[in-house]
Formats: structure tokens, sequence, C-alpha cells
């Protein structure tokens, strides 16, 4: 049977650990002594040491190199491919064997995402340097100087 600190320690963690890991990781690089980050987050020090100094696993070496693929695809459409999109350009493009929510996933993480309609549009092309002057309904339109993305 369990003691009552064990039970009240797994009752306490509801997060897997390497989450937890990371946060005491960011917890100690704000100057917070690791003990006491383990001891709050219910995570034991030597887990904590011994999490650091593993090398990344293959899921997270695969992923950072599909990551620079989607980073590429997504630049050389100059923003405007959304995840269906880079997700056909890897299939059929490149030929990777890639899930769709992977690659979702993976653009959400890094901030990725498809740049479209008139925003997108009025956002280039305001952009683009003009030899006229904005005046009349131009220079008061609410497309000018937005971004395409937000």
């Amino acid at each position: 049977m369990r003691s009552s600190s064990a039970q009240r320690r797994s009752s306490r963690r509801k997060h897997p650990p390497k989450l937890q890991y990371r946060l005491v990781h960011e917890l100690a690089d704000d100057g917070i002594d690791v003990s006491v980050a383990c001891r709050v987050l219910g995570v034991s020090r030597s887990g904590y040491y011994d999490w650091r100094g593993r090398p990344p696993s293959a899921r997270a070496e695969e992923n950072a190199l599909l990551m620079k693929h989607i980073a590429e695809v997504h630049e050389q459409s100059r923003g405007t491919y959304g995840w269906p999109r880079v997700h056909a350009e890897l299939r059929l493009g490149l030929g990777l064997e890639v899930n769709h929510k992977r690659v979702r996933r993976l653009m959400r993480e890094a901030g990725l995402q498809a740049c479209t309609g008139a925003v997108g549009m009025a956002a280039r092309s305001a952009t683009q340097p003009t030899t006229r002057p904005l005046t009349g309904s131009v220079a008061s339109s609410p497309w000018t100087g937005r971004t395409g993305c937000g």
C-alpha cells in the first residue's frame, strides 16, 4: 500500500514529468533553486538532472528535420500556405510520409500560419514602394499598413 505522501505526490502531478522538467529548467534559469522547484512540482531532483543530461530523442530529431522542410515550403509560398497545402507539398512534392496532424502541430508550435485573403494581398502591396503619393480614399483605407497575419 502506498504511503500518504506518495499518494499526495501522484495526485498533485497532473502533467507528464517531461513537461515539469522543462518548467524546472526554466525556473532554474530564472534563479530559483532546482531543489525548491522540483519539490513544488512534485518531481525528483535526480530525475530532473537525468532528463537534462539525455540526448534528444529520435522523434525530436525527426521533428527538427521536418520543421526545416515545413519552414522552407512555407517560405517558398511567401507565407500563403497553411498546414493543408504544406502537408500536400511534403507528401506529393518531396515524397515525405508524414501525418497531417503532425504538420499542423509543428506549424502551430513554430507560429507559422497562412496569410490569405484581402488582408494578405493588401499587406503585400502596401510593402511595395509606390511612385505616387497616396491620396483620397486610398490614404484613409483601413487596409493601408496592415499585416497579412494576425
